[in-house]
């Protein structure tokens, strides 16, 4: 591709474009998107956004404005392995040898000319380079299309220092690395927060990347949700103020406060707040990506609070953008709150409360796979047209727009939106569907024009790979790795330990679990710590005899069905089973019967009880490895390091530890600075633990910390807010 080009100037925006001419007006210069030789309203970088957007919005067919009602399914640079997905090069898969990684794909090119979608969501980079160079061929090709509408990246949290299985994250390389979300409400400082979205946002924006699917800012109160983690917290009151600090460090552009946008420019990236109106009370902590957990309940009478994130603080932002630019509803069938359908389907929480009560007028998009078919099993990653399976697509497609929704997440095409339109022209008249179009695309180029991609929307190689993974926002980083851990434990003054002592790490015996698209997951045999990991801290020795004590590295128990086993339908039961937070095989004898909430077209039966049932943790070797180290160690101390997704029972191992850590996602660098005394331990838990599960099966899903908590054998109750500190090394 030929290089692009740049034109600065004193009193505007810097321009970069490919082969567009420019205009020059009143000794300005403006890019001619449109061909025309004059400048037309929307090319006009002095007026707002808005103002260029209702231009724009009316110069569009109806199919163009199609293709911006999509955000696409994930893609990857270069477009191989699993998630390429058939994607192609000149008809032919992916050659190295051929075809350098950042090459759009037949499929992207065809999204980009033909389908006219303009926000493609980008799973996976096989480098910051590859992005790049990704985005300029992108917008290359977007730019002679007609008008020029340029495209805007999306991306699921790429920062986090460990990978989440919940989402099709991205550990990308080059990025700074911080905790999950969780492991931002272990601090306890909104400036943390605000500090990583600052820098994330320019990392993005370097990447190419301009809309973020985030923050999640559903109240964790369910413990056995599996995407708990990725949450800020279940304290509304911190929650809030997490979220302000996230969208305005994420959206914010110093120096663009007198701006015809204050606010908005050059380093702002699309915050993207999820899920409306909260998504972390499935029922049983099931999960509403699959059908078997599909209802959202609340027994506590608690629905309001788990809006007021959105409404307190992603709505009411401090700083100049004032709201988060885009929201999604998640999947759920919020039960007993409006019709049971999903809830980009609900019009009484889309429409009623959303847009017209509440009064928001942002984005909002979908979350992804809505809108197909019903896979014909319930134990399926799809299936989440939830309430509307007697719907034809194009039918669902209608039903979501005349709600209020404006994007589509996952389609790679719009024929369905385009069939939307004209059934919608049959029922409603063409006049109310061009309006309702329009309004969607007004919404959706008002973001791209606060961004300045129309301006500029290419990327200097050398000025983006400078700029990501800097020295500075690596430090940055790591500091809030350290902040974030916590310190349950340490009997006899244990931490900080003396470095270079000897320690012996076992290897983690892992089962075979279902993954998070149900996919059988083998078991595996698993080393935790390296010995470069190691390395400057303790000596990893290979025979505990020749140990000064026992490092174990866990995770907190992780169910191995998620709570559903489709092959217990075959027997005659219901398929469902508890997600259990303890290690050993737990039978649920005190489990709601019958359950709140039920009926759905694979089951002949209502309630999704299972009371009685025995679930099991993948990961049970963390257990055994903690009592055989107390068996081998005598009076050495054993140490255990757990990674926490979830509220866990510890009941199980904490007598036998001398010294317990947990970690929400962070480098071994940052856990072995803190044990080792060359940071702080300043962490708090984000929420109690528990005393037993059947304190857990007894809660309400809508209420946080309603649950007994655990008291350990040093007499220190875990919970919300607890935390051993000592400081640092001398």
């Amino acid at each position: 591709m030929a290089d692009f080009k740049r034109v600065e100037q004193a009193k505007g925006p810097r321009l970069s474009y490919m082969n567009r001419p420019l205009i020059e007006k009143d000794g300005l210069f403006f890019k001619d998107l449109a061909g025309t030789g004059e400048l037309l309203p929307y090319e006009d970088w002095r007026l707002p956004a808005k103002e260029r957007a209702e231009d724009l919005a009316k110069r569009l067919t109806s199919d163009e404005i199609a293709g911006l009602m999509l955000i696409s399914g994930h893609q990857t640079v270069p477009a191989a392995g699993f998630m390429a997905r058939g994607a192609t090069y000149g008809g032919k898969p992916f050659n190295r040898d051929e075809t350098a990684p950042w090459t759009l794909t037949d499929q992207q090119q065809f999204m980009v000319k033909d389908e006219h979608i303009r926000n493609i969501l980008q799973a996976r980079t096989e480098s910051s380079e590859a992005s790049v160079r990704w985005n300029n061929e992108l917008q290359a090709l977007a730019e002679q299309q007609p008008f020029g509408i340029p495209v805007s990246i999306a991306t699921d949290p790429r920062h986090g220092a460990s990978s989440s299985s919940a989402e099709f994250k991205s550990k990308e390389n080059g990025v700074s690395k911080w905790p999950e979300g969780i492991g931002f409400a272990s601090t306890f400082d909104p400036g943390i927060v605000k500090a990583f979205a600052e820098i994330a946002s320019r990392e993005y924006r370097a990447l190419g990347i301009s809309t973020a699917l985030g923050p999640q800012i559903d109240l964790a109160t369910e413990p056995r949700w599996m995407r708990m983690e990725d949450t800020l917290g279940g304290d509304v009151e911190k929650s809030i103020a997490y979220t302000k600090a996230y969208c305005d460090g994420m959206q914010t552009t110093e120096g663009r406060e007198d701006a015809p946008d204050p606010g908005w420019g050059k380093d702002s990236v699309l915050a993207m707040v999820k899920h409306w109106p909260g998504g972390g009370t499935g029922e049983g902590g099931r999960d509403a990506h699959y059908a078997f957990g599909e209802f959202a309940v609340y027994p506590g009478n608690n629905f309001d609070t788990h809006m007021r994130p959105f409404l307190e603080g992603a709505y009411h932002l401090d700083g100049p953008t004032q709201k988060a630019a885009a929201t999604m509803p998640y999947y759920t069938v919020s039960w007993g709150h409006g019709d049971p359908v999903g809830n980009s389907y609900n019009t009484y929480l889309i429409k009623d409360l959303l847009r017209e009560k509440y009064g928001y007028d942002g984005v909002i998009c979908t979350d992804w796979g809505i809108v197909e078919d019903p896979a014909p099993v319930m134990d399926t990653f799809g299936s989440r047209c939830y309430g509307v399976e007697d719907l034809s697509v194009t039918e669902r497609h209608l039903r979501i727009i005349m709600n209020g929704v404006d994007q589509f997440g996952g389609p790679l095409s719009a024929a369905h939106i385009r069939e939307a339109y004209a059934l919608g022209c049959e029922r409603f008249g063409e006049e109310a569907m061009r309006a309702r179009f329009e309004a969607s695309a007004v919404r959706i180029l008002t973001n791209l024009f606060r961004l300045g991609l129309f301006e500029d929307p290419y990327l200097s190689v050398e000025e983006s790979l400078a700029l990501i993974g800097s020295a500075e926002f690596m430090k940055a980083g790591l500091l809030a790795q350290e902040r974030s851990i916590v310190i349950l434990k340490n009997k006899n003054s244990l931490f900080p330990l003396k470095k270079g002592m000897k320690l012996y790490v076992p290897d983690r015996q892992l089962a075979e679990i279902k993954g998070f698209v149900r996919n059988m997951e083998p078991g595996r045999t698993e080393s935790p710590v390296s010995y470069e990991e190691a390395e400057g801290f303790f000596t990893l020795v290979s025979d505990p005899s020749d140990a000064d004590g026992a490092l174990i590295w866990a995770e907190s128990p992780l169910t191995a069905n998620k709570g559903y086993d489709g092959a217990d339908t075959a027997s005659g039961g219901n398929g469902y089973f508890p997600i259990s937070l303890q290690y050993r095989p737990y039978t649920a004898d005190a489990a709601r019967d019958p359950s709140i909430a039920g009926g759905d077209p694979h089951e002949t039966f209502i309630s999704r009880s299972y009371r009685g049932k025995t679930s099991t943790a993948y990961n049970e070797c963390d257990l055994d490895n903690i009592i055989k180290m107390r068996e081998l160690m005598g009076e050495k101390p054993v140490i255990v390091c757990i990674e926490m997704h979830n509220p866990a029972v510890l009941s199980e191992f904490e007598p036998l530890a001398d010294g317990i850590a947990v970690q929400f996602g962070v480098t071994k660098a940052a856990m072995f600075r803190v044990l080792f005394g060359d940071a702080p331990a300043e962490g708090r838990l984000p929420y109690r633990l528990p005393k037993n599960m059947e304190t857990i099966e007894k809660h309400c899903e809508d209420l946080f910390n309603d649950y007994e908590v655990y008291t350990d054998s040093e007499g220190n109750a875990y919970d919300y807010g607890f935390g051993l500190r000592f400081l640092r090394r001398q």
